[in-house]
């Protein structure tokens, strides 16, 4: 009797799907672009972002340095290995996005522009989910049991003189 397997078309050699590189790097180009085009335009105090951003209630300098690290994270997503430089990156477009769908919310200004903020939001964090495992920081497991047994206490030597 022959036993017929799966067939192993759909996932790689190191059990991910095939698709999850494609999808990997579909939202990671959308993330890189954006905060690399992003920045450049905040570094260059372009008139629209910069009354963007006035209107929203931030000084126009904070377009120079939010602009330096949209172009940095953008960056930082795109060279090869360096997990620990990738989270940090994840987390300032996390932490960009989402602060700008609330600043939009609070002020009640460009609400068209939330959409979009919260697509950006998905896709940085589906870029996040499906970094393959060069990409990804992995937590050390130890080797020996965590706790190990103490050794026995001895009684406290006395002499008897």
């Amino acid at each position: 009797m022959y036993t017929r397997t799966k067939s192993s078309a759909a996932t790689s050699p190191h059990r991910f799907p095939r698709w999850r590189p494609v999808g990997y790097w579909l939202a990671t180009a959308a993330v890189a672009g954006e905060l690399g085009l992003g920045g450049i335009w905040d570094i260059m105090r372009l008139p629209f972002v910069t009354d963007l951003v006035t209107h929203l209630g931030y000084p126009s300098y904070f377009l120079v340095l939010l602009g330096t690290w949209k172009a940095l994270g953008a960056f930082a997503l795109l060279i090869p290995r360096r997990p620990l430089l990738k989270e940090w990156a994840y987390a300032g477009a996390f932490f960009t996005y989402t602060g700008a769908i609330a600043s939009h919310l609070t002020t009640g200004y460009a609400l068209g522009e939330v959409g979009l903020l919260a697509v950006l939001t998905v896709l940085t964090a589906l870029s996040w989910a499906l970094r393959p495992p060069s990409r990804r920081m992995w937590r050390q497991t130890p080797t020996a049991p965590l706790a190990a047994k103490p050794a026995p206490r001895r009684a406290p030597h006395t002499s008897s003189r």
